[in-house]
């Protein structure tokens, strides 16, 4: 399908059902669309993008993120398409850390780690959600009360996430926390990106301006140190095909399987920073994500096996993810930015994708 100026609209929201969980809660998905035509659905379980269809060079609209079709299957979702993750994104060491100065143990889920919050992390809980719309966007809002003691994690904690879809062809993520006792926070949305619509991604062009990274051990753990990722297969300072460096003899690129690496931006506070800018040729579609965060996971779906995604047969390297957060493991590792939130802060995080073609 493709668009075109006669057929732009004001922004809407269509709400339709989605399925039912097995404990016969109603999932509802929510369509956004702006004034371009493009689209977004959010669905309310897991507060998940389920899809997201954006016009390549010639204006024709194909779904650029992996998903499924049906509610029993995000149910599952052992990949996290999509996925909201909380309370902690990515990996803490050995399913454990202190935290207000008490020794505190989570489901291991990972090898020895514990990852995107455990069992029943955010991704699979059922989130409130109401439609936003206004002339220049269309959004849903979604909430969630996490209790005390939730997946290990101490505290209440009261967390709204906001999907917008501007008529500038972004789409705002943002995501905001309280808790009623000192916890953990590191919030990220799990999208997978193909920005042809099918195929893998090793010709996509990548640009990372950050310069470091954060090396990890065998278990996919950083050590802590912070590494310069010049002349190294790590390096998309310059733009460069995913592909031409995925397979390189280097040893981190052992641990990952490819990539699955912290990049910590060039910046020391809090403001909406370049993470990452993706080309695909073909098409002609960009991604430009930016962040709040002090850094991102570069993902190339390693360790994808294969399944039905739609329409599609999601095998290695069919997307890409990234996912801005903090440090993983940064609990135990005090030389990394502290993930803690107290009674009386606010958590605060925003991502913006800007959807473009050239």
């Amino acid at each position: 399908m493709a668009i075109n100026q006669e057929q732009k609209t004001q922004p809407s929201i269509t709400r339709a059902q989605f399925g039912v969980t097995t404990s016969g809660e109603e999932i509802s998905s929510y369509t956004l669309k702006n004034n371009k035509g493009t689209e977004a659905v959010v669905i309310n379980f897991g507060a998940i993008l389920q899809s997201l269809k954006t016009a390549d060079k010639s204006g024709q609209l194909a779904d650029i993120v992996l998903g499924y079709d049906s509610l029993a299957e995000y149910q599952k979702n052992p990949h996290y398409l999509g996925a909201t993750i909380g309370r902690f994104g990515n990996r803490i060491a050995n399913g454990r850390c202190a935290i207000d100065g008490k020794e505190y143990t989570f489901a291991v889920n990972n090898g020895p780690n514990h990852l995107h919050g455990g069992l029943e992390g955010f991704d699979k809980k059922v989130w409130s959600a109401e439609g936003v719309l206004n002339e220049s966007s269309a959004g849903v809002i979604l909430k969630l009360t996490s209790p005390d003691g939730d997946q290990g994690y101490p505290g209440t904690l009261d967390v709204t996430v906001e999907y917008k879809l501007t008529n500038d062809d972004e789409l705002i993520i943002s995501y905001h926390a309280t808790t009623d006792k000192t916890t953990i926070i590191n919030l990220t949305n799990h999208s997978y990106f193909n920005l042809k619509g099918e195929g893998d991604i090793l010709a996509h062009q990548l640009y990372i301006p950050s310069t470091q990274m954060t090396p990890v051990n065998s278990a996919q753990i950083p050590t802590g140190e912070i590494c310069s990722v010049l002349d190294t297969p790590f390096d998309f300072t310059n733009a460069k095909e995913i592909g031409r460096d995925i397979d390189a003899d280097n040893e981190q690129i052992h641990y990952g399987s490819g990539y699955d690496h912290n990049y910590v931006l060039n910046k020391s506070a809090d403001e909406l920073t370049l993470a990452a800018e993706a080309y695909e040729p073909s098409s002609g579609r960009v991604l430009t994500i930016s962040t709040t965060e002090p850094g991102f996971q570069l993902y190339t779906g390693n360790f994808l096996d294969g399944f039905e995604a739609k329409n599609r047969i999601a095998g290695k390297n069919a997307a890409f993810c990234i996912e801005p957060q903090h440090v993983p493991d940064a609990p135990n590792q005090s030389v990394f930015k502290s993930t803690e939130l107290k009674p009386g802060d606010l958590y605060r995080s925003e991502m913006r994708l800007k959807f473009s073609v050239k």
